[in-house]
């Protein structure tokens, strides 16, 4: 992000959040993915590359959407963390890593998720990321009320 972008507070909050918690969050999920289809990580030399890697990723796309005016976003900051499985995902299929059965619900809504990696709420990555990620949230909602306001909308 360019140096000259300030990010309003509460964008700034999560995104610092989200910068401690995202890398253990993914492995985290992949070790208990893994875990769960009875193979160990242990021995996984690209373990620490794919967490790296989607980590960052991931937290460039969040700062890049939350630097975004409000008005302009087209997702929100969960829709990143969820779309951020493709590269666990692959990692756990190259491992032999058996897909669970999962419900007919999460088969439909997230195909692309057979493992169950995405996370549904702020707590399923960190409860660390509640607050703020609802502070963002009611943050953007109050400014898009405010606006319409503004423009004579509401």
């Amino acid at each position: 992000m360019a140096d000259d972008v300030q990010l309003p507070e509460p964008a700034a909050d999560l995104l610092a959040v989200a910068a401690r918690v995202t890398a253990t969050w993914l492995r985290r999920s992949i070790e208990r993915a893994a875990g769960a289809g009875g193979v160990d990580t242990g021995d996984w030399d690209d373990l620490d590359r794919v967490v790296t890697d989607t980590a960052s990723d991931l937290l460039d796309a969040l700062e890049r959407l939350l630097a975004t005016d409000v008005d302009e976003q087209r997702n929100n900051p969960l829709s990143l963390y969820r779309g951020a499985i493709e590269a666990p995902t692959a990692l756990l299929r190259t491992h032999g890593v058996p897909e669970p059965h999962i419900d007919r619900f999460a088969a439909d809504h997230f195909p692309d998720d057979p493992y169950q990696l995405g996370p549904a709420t702020w707590n399923d990555i960190d409860d660390e990321l509640q607050t703020p990620g609802l502070t963002w949230g009611a943050w953007k909602a109050m400014t898009v009320l405010r606006r319409r306001r503004e423009e004579g909308l509401r």
